[in-house]
């Protein structure tokens, strides 16, 4: 006898997973084989983080090979890349994850460098060779402290440099403005604050969810990271 997929509308639906700076696709894993086993169709984009540009053509063309109508998902700089591309007229809503929500005009640099009381800067070496990375010593303290320490050395380790086109990349029309958007606001974040997370998903009228965790919440979190995704393909 055949089963059912649990947790599907009933519409056939695709997920769209678009990870953030300074790591790549294969934090997507755990997430991945959860919304597989749910019977849902999973695509991974794998980003440049070279230029916001080329980040948003790969997205584009991954959502055009999706089977059926998209959730489109964004980590961290992923939000950004979700806001450009997820005007596409398959994508059905947005998922946020501890992730930049740009409105037209705004680049992540533009968010990132606005003063939010009380929070620590993210510890970002100074760019060379028109890229950025996050101080290998403290990675794990800002990015991945509720992982495995050894996880989180290697992370720190392996991390991809960001570069600085992809940083200052500028939305020309923000999908969160017309498409349903749901946010992952993840309290323990050093990377993004908890408050701009907040700010960033008030202003996109995002459904919000809050989740104890670090900025690699896709990682430490994957069970409430897919339970968003799934309230987000349910909806119509």
């Amino acid at each position: 006898m055949t089963m059912k997929p649990n947790n599907l509308s009933s519409e056939p639906i695709s997920v769209v997973l678009v990870h953030g700076a300074f790591v790549d696709a294969s934090g997507w894993r755990k997430v991945y084989e959860i919304l597989s086993l749910d019977g849902y169709e999973v695509l991974v984009v794998q980003n440049s983080a070279v230029t916001f540009g080329k980040d948003v053509e790969r997205t584009k063309s991954i959502i055009a090979e999706a089977a059926h109508p998209v959730v489109l998902v964004g980590h961290s700089y992923g939000g950004a890349v979700i806001t450009e591309a997820g005007t596409d007229k398959k994508v059905r809503s947005l998922v946020y994850l501890a992730a930049f929500v740009p409105d037209t005009g705004e680049s992540v640099f533009d968010l990132a460098s606005q003063e939010v009381p009380g929070a620590e800067k993210a510890p970002l070496l100074p760019p060379k060779d028109g890229f950025i990375k996050i101080d290998p010593r403290k990675f794990a303290d800002a990015f991945s402290a509720d992982l495995d320490p050894a996880e989180a050395k290697f992370m720190a380790d392996a991390q991809r440099p960001w570069g600085l086109e992809a940083v200052q990349g500028k939305i020309t029309s923000a999908a969160w403005k017309s498409k349903p958007s749901f946010y992952l606001l993840a309290t323990q974040d050093r990377m993004i604050p908890a408050q701009a997370q907040a700010a960033m998903a008030e202003r996109a009228g995002a459904t919000v969810v809050e989740v104890s965790s670090s900025h690699a919440v896709m990682l430490s979190q994957p069970d409430k990271v897919a339970a968003l995704i799934r309230t987000a393909a349910k909806q119509k």
